[in-house]
């Protein structure tokens, strides 16, 4: 139940030892300021590494032929690795858990594409339907590559958003029409747009199979990738594991020749940014309640300090018939005003400072290497704001209940 005379006596309090306790109430407000400053840089860095990652699948497992280093059955080392269109087709029938897979043939430079009398240079992407989920490839305008284009060799062509700027009129549909590829036409049937970002699109995909036809690739392929649906990291590793021992076998070298075939999981990679994080956000956390604790301290001495000066007080109090809980009460009330009022205004500041930040690094249009929207999200602000009524309450507690053990006699005689 509100009180008025009890709020009137915890501000007559607060006015005659003005310094005291704004001395006590910044060490609380500094806490909380940089606990909220170090959450929303770490969740800044982690937006970072998360927009490094977005290019490409996350579940997704690369597979790169190298060079062997090591004798095998006979065979010297340094044999190069050739992949082929038999290596896809074995990954995707015997390794448990694949769920869309690719492979690319090279096409080196960058080609001239020509569109009637304009023309410029983009890189050329050969590749199968599947490659539109690992490369995060989201289609604007008609559709990417299928399975029949891959069948029946067809030159047909996905380009990206940044193709369509260069080559062609503003407002102009670009599908169904014929795009030049250094001499050779593809009937153009999607735009998509890549979270990768410009250089992804600026990016011409056309089937493995026309690639492989019209520039001597027979039946090569140089590099395979695949993605692992909903497997957990053991999953993953475990088709990793199945993949090296299936190559391994059909290229005939040594499973542990780590040059030979080149691997990278990034289901393994992502989980191993996401444990730092974590690992992060616990010290931040550590920190910052560290930085807190030690403002509640103050909190709870300052406190100690106002009940020793107000003994006698206290001990008339009692002697006129007021209960132990009014008079801790009263101390647990004015020890959570002060520690709440000077968090939460660091709380405030904390994140306001966060959003300036944000709003100056997107005004500025500056890219920063592995750091994003530095922010907090709600449920840290809630848990913040319930750690610090808690601890309001835990500094005021020790003090409450020694002025509620005063005797009244002892009290008067008090100086």
């Amino acid at each position: 139940m509100f009180q008025l005379d009890k709020w009137e006596e915890i501000f007559s309090t607060i006015a005659k030892n003005k310094l005291r306790t704004f001395l006590t109430a910044f060490s609380v407000f500094w806490g909380i300021f940089m606990l909220i400053l170090l959450l929303g840089a770490g969740k800044g860095m982690e937006n970072g590494i998360r927009n490094e990652f977005r290019d490409d699948a996350v579940n997704s497992i690369w597979i790169y032929p190298g060079r062997t280093t090591m004798a095998y059955q006979g065979m010297k080392p340094g044999r190069d690795i050739q992949l082929t269109n038999e290596d896809l087709a074995q990954v995707s029938e015997q390794v448990e858990g694949v769920e869309h897979i690719t492979a690319r043939f090279y096409l080196t430079g960058e080609y001239t594409i020509r569109y009637k009398d304009k023309f410029s240079s983009f890189s050329v992407r050969s590749c199968h339907p599947s490659h539109q989920y690992i490369e995060n490839t989201i289609m604007t305008k008609g559709r990417f590559l299928n399975d029949l284009d891959l069948k029946e060799k067809r030159k047909v062509t996905a380009i990206g958003e940044k193709v369509v700027e260069v080559l062609f009129e503003e407002g102009q549909n670009p599908i169904g029409e014929y795009i030049n590829v250094n001499g050779v036409p593809y009937k153009v049937v999607g735009v998509f747009e890549d979270e990768g970002g410009e250089g992804e699109m600026r990016m011409i995909y056309i089937p493995i199979s026309t690639a492989q036809m019209a520039y001597n690739g027979s039946n090569k392929i140089h590099q395979m990738m695949f993605t692992t649906g909903s497997a957990s990291l053991e999953e993953s590793m475990e088709m990793e594991a199945s993949v090296k021992k299936l190559l391994a076998s059909r290229h005939k070298y040594d499973i542990e020749d780590k040059k030979a075939m080149n691997i990278d999981n990034n289901v393994e990679e992502f989980q191993e940014f996401i444990n730092l994080f974590d690992n992060i956000a616990n010290f931040v956390w550590f920190v910052g309640l560290g930085t807190l604790f030690a403002g509640i301290v103050g909190v709870s001495n300052i406190m100690l300090i106002i009940v020793k000066e107000r003994t006698r007080e206290i001990g008339v109090r009692k002697a006129i018939g007021a209960t132990p809980w009014s008079i801790v009460s009263l101390i647990l009330q004015e020890s959570v005003f002060i520690t709440a009022l000077s968090g939460y205004i660091g709380l405030v500041i904390g994140v306001g400072l966060l959003e300036l930040m944000n709003f100056a690094i997107v005004s500025s249009g500056a890219e920063l290497p592995f750091f994003r929207s530095p922010e907090v999200n709600l449920q840290v602000a809630l848990t913040a704001t319930a750690v610090l009524v808690f601890a309001g309450a835990i500094a005021g507690f020790m003090p409450a209940i020694k002025a509620a053990k005063i005797k009244p006699v002892e009290a008067l005689r008090a100086d």
